[in-house]
């Protein structure tokens, strides 16, 4: 498909995200026409069953309950206490599952230090558990926010949460060298959310390059870097990169989306590399599924096959 028939598709579907008239009518058919492919069902159970098998399978895996942009401290609350939920069924099923989470849904939008406390009483429980606490990347203007509770929590001690970093975005590369001294624990990524071409990369070559010179910087410097692609080309300049630099492999990782290329993640695991499926629940899955679309031609035509046959 062209490059700029894919950009305008890309607008298009990352705007209907937020349309609430397209998400009523998805989230009462999208389960049933394609949505499944990448979500691990509605409720925590359904979850857990994908997560063992996947788990059986060889895959290291993480999970989150989607939702985003909480608009009141209750709400936030309470998306704390199902999370804290989790990482007691994760680690009484026996599962190695990490968690990530987005800072909108523990009340970012409400206040900072409403996200801080919610964040940190995620990270100590996990802790206790001897399990690992991801905060996704949202949108530019929550970078500086989502940073600083990021080095907050390293502040004060916890080592068991790391952060997300976005490639099309112009000051992601500052952002790193910032980071470095923490030795972070950074899955880096594309990115996915509609941003002005002041803020952030508009052709994806640009971000293409930003994102392997990201790759390689973190990997040099020493902390753990989680490499978010499903791009042959990189994944196969970054396994070209840690043979030739002698990088072991317990300081990097793959990280795939669920759902999306699986014979690529088995091929992977295959060759002896450490594979993590992201794999998500929950009802809000709409937006998160509208972003998956937009990542990918192949999603979109995949979506259409199921919405014909109907």
């Amino acid at each position: 498909m062209d490059v700029s028939v894919n950009a305008v598709m890309r607008r298009g579907l990352l705007r209907l995200s937020t349309h609430r008239g397209a998400a009523v009518w998805m989230r009462r058919y999208g389960m049933r026409l394609g949505a499944a492919r990448f979500v691990a069902g509605e409720t925590l159970d359904e979850c857990v069953t994908v997560l063992r098998r996947l788990t059986e399978s060889g895959f290291e895996t993480n999970t989150t309950l989607l939702g985003e942009g909480v608009g009141d401290a209750e709400t936030a609350g309470q998306v704390t206490r199902e999370y804290l939920a989790v990482l007691d069924r994760l680690a009484e099923e026996r599962l190695p599952t990490r968690l990530s989470v987005k800072l909108t849904h523990l009340g970012l939008n409400v206040a900072p230090d409403l996200a801080h406390d919610n964040l940190a009483r995620l990270v100590e429980r996990a802790g206790t558990h001897g399990q690992f606490v991801r905060i996704d990347m949202e949108e530019s203007s929550r970078v500086d926010a989502t940073l600083d509770i990021y080095r907050r929590l390293r502040d004060a001690g916890s080592a068991n949460v790391g952060v997300v970093l976005q490639a099309y975005l112009r000051r992601t590369g500052a952002d790193l060298e910032a980071l470095l001294p923490l030795r972070p624990n950074l899955r880096l990524v594309k990115g996915a959310y509609l941003e002005p071409p002041d803020v952030a990369f508009s052709r994806k070559a640009d971000v293409d390059r930003n994102l392997v010179s990201l790759i390689v910087r973190s990997l040099r410097e020493g902390g753990y870097t989680a490499v978010a692609t499903h791009d042959d080309k990189i994944i196969g300049q970054v396994r070209a990169f840690v043979r030739e630099q002698g990088i072991a492999r317990d300081r990097y990782e793959f990280q795939m989306l669920y759902g999306v290329r699986p014979q690529l993640q088995r091929d992977l695991v295959a060759l002896g590399e450490r594979v993590m499926v992201a794999t998500p629940y929950g009802a809000d899955w709409y937006p998160y599924f509208m972003r998956r679309l937009a990542e990918r031609p192949a999603n979109v035509l995949f979506f259409v096959r199921n919405l014909v046959r109907r």
